[in-house]
């Protein structure tokens, strides 16, 4: 498909750019600071502590993060350099969060501009960022969203950027920071197949476009390679980035998830949440030893289990994929986690940035570049839909898209009823 890029990519300015860093970082540290900079709410974030610690005071990362698997490796090395080697300092791991979420608001205006070549698009969008309630709320724990986000975005720019204007360079980077993007949560691995996208554009030569694709496809190879080369060596099988997969198919689709489905209350959430635990306790324990020592033979007990079960009743199988995604592209989050009033204003939100994303989609002039954030929005939700769906998994790979977009489209939207003459 062929782009259209005859308008040269603005410049944002210095005042645009530390007025987004700023708005950015004020709100993210006011959260921040009515969480608590020194709590760990966030249900993971032990987890991710205890992973990092453990790469301080061993030097190598632990077999098993959790009782079930081991997570993927990322976030608790970027905990142990953001902390200064003390995983324990909270408040300087919360404080690197509120810098790469201030930061990524500014590369969504970057990448804006390079989009769809419009300053005042570009610094709006950058701004929405800046006060985008799920980026800030990502921002106030310690988890893996905001440097997930980080190298993301930073992936997304570098690979438009060098196919834009060909830079194998800039492809090899583009790759090797998706494979970080993976290694901090693995279902990004999913979208290693867009890479290819340069092939695809038609404005470049055959040969040139192969390059581009080769060096994406290279860098993302050699980034992963070491860690997934570390798994082969320790556990003797091939795991490119962690062994949660089965896991996570089993808690999204077992007869455990059917009956999440029937939650209604906060209390009966943490009732069902402590019955897992307790089933998942009981599984272990009954394993024999090389099986519960050994992470893809565990991952492949989940898998089977959770098959068992479904296979009995595939109509019911299919109701719980219609559920987990109905809970991936709901705009609003868990009624029985937030009050009414927050439910009700992020639901309203979320929708008004639908409607406007979508009118940006069909109005952007780049039809090629459309295309691929349509092409992510479908890959990103299949992937979880078939594993497992949690609301604030859908903010990383989704959100981007729709502020992009959403702004674009409000500013067609917006603009147009602006210059309307009146009757």
């Amino acid at each position: 498909m062929t782009e259209v890029t005859s308008a040269p990519v603005p410049r944002l300015g210095a005042r645009a750019c530390v007025a987004i860093l700023l708005l950015a970082a004020a709100l993210r540290v006011a959260a921040t600071a009515v969480v608590g900079f020194w709590t760990l709410g966030f249900g993971d974030a032990r987890a991710y502590v205890f992973a990092a610690r453990s790469l301080v005071e061993t030097g190598r990362y632990p077999d098993s993060t959790d009782i079930y698997f081991f997570r993927a490796p990322g976030y608790p090395v970027f905990l142990v350099a953001a902390t200064l080697g003390d995983p324990d300092r909270v408040a300087l791991a919360k404080l690197a969060n509120i810098a790469l979420g201030s930061l990524s608001a500014l590369l969504l205006a970057i990448l804006s501009a390079r989009l769809f070549r419009r300053r005042d698009v570009a610094i709006a969008t950058g701004l929405a960022a800046a006060v985008h309630p799920s980026f800030v709320l990502v921002a106030t724990e310690v988890q893996s969203e905001p440097l997930f986000l980080f190298f993301f975005l930073c992936s997304g720019l570098l690979l438009l950027s060098a196919t834009d204007r060909p830079s194998s360079s800039q492809a090899l980077l583009a790759g090797a920071l998706l494979a970080l993007a993976a290694l901090t949560r693995p279902s990004a691995l999913t979208l290693f197949p867009l890479l290819c996208a340069p092939l695809l554009d038609r404005r470049h030569p055959k040969r040139a476009r192969a390059h581009l694709a080769a060096a994406a496809f290279l860098g993302f190879a050699f980034a992963l390679f070491p860690w997934t080369l570390r798994n082969a060596l320790v556990f003797r099988a091939l795991i490119p980035i962690s062994d949660a997969t089965g896991y996570a198919f089993y808690v999204g689709n077992s007869d455990w998830h059917l009956r999440f489905h029937e939650i209604t209350s906060r209390a009966e959430y943490e009732r069902w949440i402590a019955a897992l635990d307790e089933d998942m306790a009981r599984q272990m324990e009954a394993l024999d030893g090389a099986t519960r020592s050994s992470p893809t033979a565990r991952s492949d007990y989940f898998f089977r289990r959770a098959l068992s079960e479904r296979m009995q009743d595939p109509w019911t199988w299919a109701y719980l994929l219609a559920q987990k995604a109905w809970d991936w592209i709901r705009p609003y989050p868990s009624r029985w986690f937030w009050p009414p009033w927050v439910v009700s204003g992020i639901g309203l939100y979320y929708t008004v940035l639908t409607v406007f994303a979508a009118i940006g989609l069909l109005r952007a002039e780049r039809r090629g570049a459309a295309l691929f954030s349509l092409i992510l929005l479908v890959v990103t939700m299949a992937a979880h839909v078939v594993l497992l769906v949690v609301w604030r998994y859908r903010v990383p790979y989704w959100d981007p898209v729709l502020l992009l977009y959403g702004t674009l489209g409000a500013g067609i939207t917006l603009g147009r009823l602006w210059k309307r003459p009146a009757l």
